[in-house]
């Protein structure tokens, strides 16, 4: 944990700090990158985790829409340019180490490139696993290109 999330544990409400040391400090993972947990921000569901680098992380604040690092594609992924999908960013959450974000999101339709509303739609327990949601959409009719995300 760096000295300024440390620094934190005992901040009293109000009290700010700038977005660029916060960013500094943040704990990157080796490739630049940290988990991103969507949720809904009016529900409480949880919709999806990503990954953002900073880049992608100063663009969501800056221009309001949730914009990803995607590993597979190795570039930014700008939620929704290929499906329409859009998430609309409400607030931003570093967690106390600063090695999480929880975006609060306004998701337009699904959030999943399965089509489903959320991308946790498969329950577990000890024996079995099971698909507990329905595709609201056809992914098929999703994606242009076939570039799912």
């Amino acid at each position: 944990m760096s000295k300024l999330f440390k620094s934190l544990e005992s901040a009293p409400p109000g009290e700010r700090l700038d977005t660029g040391a916060l960013l500094d400090a943040v704990r990157w993972n080796d490739a630049g990158l940290i988990p991103a947990i969507a949720q809904q921000h009016d529900s409480g569901e949880v919709l999806m985790m990503a990954w953002m680098n900073r880049q992608a992380l100063e663009e969501t604040l800056a221009s309001g829409r949730v914009c990803y690092f995607s590993r597979s594609r190795a570039k930014l992924w700008r939620k929704g340019e290929t499906s329409g999908q859009v998430q609309s960013l409400v607030n931003a959450r570093l967690d106390c180490d600063g090695d999480a974000l929880l975006l609060g999101v306004d998701q337009r339709g699904p959030a999943c490139h399965t089509g489903r509303r959320s991308c946790f739609y498969i329950a577990l327990d000890a024996q079995d696993g099971e698909i507990d949601a329905a595709p609201l959409v056809d992914p098929a009719t999703l994606y242009r290109n076939g570039d799912k995300r």
